[in-house]
């Protein structure tokens, strides 16, 4: 967000206008206090302390916000002058919200059955601040809680309203390299030469993947190799929403191939999208390189291959 000195001056005093007014009248708490709320939120906090249980229970205090909360459909109370004051910002590039921070003053404990009011203030708008995440204005409500005459409470919500900060683009992240060792180094040198090598003991026959230093069938420590004919099935897979790695582009299908000769890898299905992979579903061994220094086995649909 970039603004001309008189520019910001003009909208600061416009934001500072409406410091004072208030931003919700006489609103009403959607459920009275209630048992059933202080039981879910106590098990939430993981809070165990008796006075929130049996018949002469209170609330927890940092529940205040909780009794107060509109939902989806928001409160009757509310004024326009918030709105206004959040469109008016909107306008001047800060279209992007956090809240920062909330205080809160507590003068008596809330009880099952207390039926809560409440009044909102629009306490302060700052100047124009420049944070990393852009730049903005912090803007601070105060809320009044009361069980009819009495005050129980008071909520202060700040929230930073601004313009996401301009970020420059990330280097594409390398994939990660595999980790060598010396008992599977030799699969790896296959892999290389394009060639998937699947380890064989020279006791039982027995073909294993992924490289061991032993026969889990036998326990001989000797062995040899077979050239995989490339041939496979997708015997399972899961799709990579969550979290993001770097070098990977979301969403991806992560699959476990069945090998022809019976052995099982994880691997990418390739050049297919990824809400199309099934399983059963017939592929073909290729080896892909990703940079100069990396070359991985991986698969492709029949059709694709064709």
């Amino acid at each position: 967000m970039s603004e001309e000195p008189g520019a910001s001056e003009e909208l600061g005093s416009r934001l500072k206008a409406y410091e004072g007014r208030a931003a919700a009248v006489a609103g009403v708490g959607r459920d009275p206090v209630n048992l059933p709320m202080i039981r879910h939120w106590c098990e939430a906090m993981g809070d165990t302390s008796p006075a929130y249980v049996g018949p002469d229970a209170i609330a927890p205090p940092t529940m205040l916000q909780a009794w107060i909360m509109g939902g989806l459909s928001g409160h009757e109370g509310r004024t326009d002058a918030y709105d206004e004051l959040l469109a008016l910002l909107d306008e001047a590039g800060c279209t992007s919200v956090v809240a920062t921070d909330c205080e809160q003053e507590y003068v008596r404990p809330l009880r099952p059955g207390d039926e809560v009011t409440f009044d909102t203030v629009i306490e302060s708008v700052s100047e124009r601040k420049t944070t990393k995440l852009g730049a903005g204005y912090f803007v601070t409500t105060r809320t009044d809680i009361r069980v009819g005459p009495d005050l129980a409470g008071t909520h202060r919500f700040r929230i930073l309203k601004y313009a996401p900060a301009r970020r420059a683009p990330k280097p594409t992240a390398r994939r990660p390299r595999p980790v060598v060792n010396r008992d599977n180094a030799g699969f790896w040198q296959g892999v290389e030469r394009h060639r998937l090598l699947i380890q064989r003991c020279t006791d039982c026959a027995t073909l294993r993947f992924p490289w061991l230093p032993g026969c889990n069938t036998c326990g001989c420590p000797d062995w040899d190799t077979v050239e995989a004919s490339g041939e496979g099935t997708v015997h399972s897979y899961v799709v990579m929403h969550h979290p993001p790695f770097p070098a990977f582009a979301p969403p991806y299908a992560v699959a476990l191939i069945e090998l022809a000769e019976g052995v099982r890898m994880i691997s990418n299905v390739v050049g297919t999208p990824y809400d199309k992979v099934r399983i059963g579903m017939p592929v073909r061994l290729e080896f892909q390189s990703y940079d100069e220094e990396l070359v991985l086995p991986v698969f492709r649909t029949l059709e694709d291959a064709a």
